[in-house]
């Protein structure tokens, strides 16, 4: 991969990967549209991927670093209001983070494998459109806050998140889908969503990469720059996310939804013609 290709990538990473359209879909839509020599099974490939997920994962961390912070005090400080709540929704996300690590560990590989043709996450991602719209619709205009949210609708997000094994299908997508569903707000689900990634994202990178070192993947500058360059966009993404869903609340996702059927139904085309 040329330097221009990886941060051409590492910019997409870090867009695909918040927003609700699927990181995953575009990245093994736009290489086999582009005509890259690219061996998407390869050490090196995979290596790229790894670091620009880890740099995602660090923007995340620096954004929330205030929830964080307050999840780590909440376990170890005197009981509060506060210090309950904050708490509460800490354990909410580590229920919803197991669904997701189980049936990553044992299904991932077999899932990229049958799903991982550029022709499948095309259909996919018009498939994540209908989530979007047709969760939007279901939620309608919910008002709950993250406070709220019970062990059922925490393991109904983690659940969801599952399904972003599948490229095409967008993780931050379906958890927003599945906040919402579930009566949160959609800044709210937005917020859950995005501080679910980063043990998801931090664990996927952290497991893979001794495995990548190993089968001969190298981590040059490229690798290192496309890391740098997807955890910038990936920090500039999410504020401007969480801006979008303080301010929108009523159809929120619609206009993803457009965006995956329009980017899913093109990129078919091209891949059939092109």
């Amino acid at each position: 991969m040329t330097s221009l290709q990886a941060i051409v990538m590492a910019v997409l990473q870090g867009v695909t990967e918040l927003f609700p359209i699927s990181s995953l879909g575009h990245a093994v839509i736009l290489p086999a549209i582009l005509h890259w020599a690219v061996d998407q099974k390869a050490a090196d490939w995979l290596a790229y991927l790894v670091v620009m997920h880890l740099g995602t994962a660090v923007a995340l961390l620096i954004y929330f670093w205030r929830d964080w912070l307050a999840f780590i005090l909440s376990l170890v400080s005197r009981s509060s209001e506060r210090a309950a709540a904050d708490r509460r929704i800490f354990l909410m996300l580590v229920l919803a983070t197991i669904p997701a690590a189980l049936i990553g560990l044992f299904l991932r590989k077999k899932l990229g494998e049958a799903f991982g043709a550029p022709s499948i996450a095309a259909i996919f991602l018009i498939v994540n459109g209908f989530i979007l719209f047709v969760g939007d619709k279901i939620g309608g205009n919910a008002v709950g806050r993250l406070e709220q949210l019970n062990w059922k609708g925490a393991l109904a997000i983690g659940f969801a998140q599952s399904a972003a094994l599948i490229p095409g299908i967008s993780r931050s997508g379906a958890t927003i889908v599945g906040g919402v569903v579930a009566g949160l707000q959609h800044k709210e689900a937005a917020r859950f969503s995005f501080l679910l990634a980063t043990p998801i994202i931090l664990g996927a990178g952290v497991k893979e990469a001794p495995a990548l070192l190993r089968d001969g993947a190298t981590l040059g500058g490229a690798a290192v720059l496309s890391g740098l360059v997807a955890g910038v966009v990936a920090y500039i993404s999410t504020a401007l996310l969480m801006r979008y869903f303080r301010s929108h609340e009523l159809e929120a996702l619609n206009p993803f939804a457009y965006y995956c059927w329009a980017a899913g139904a093109l990129s078919l085309a091209l891949l059939a013609f092109g």
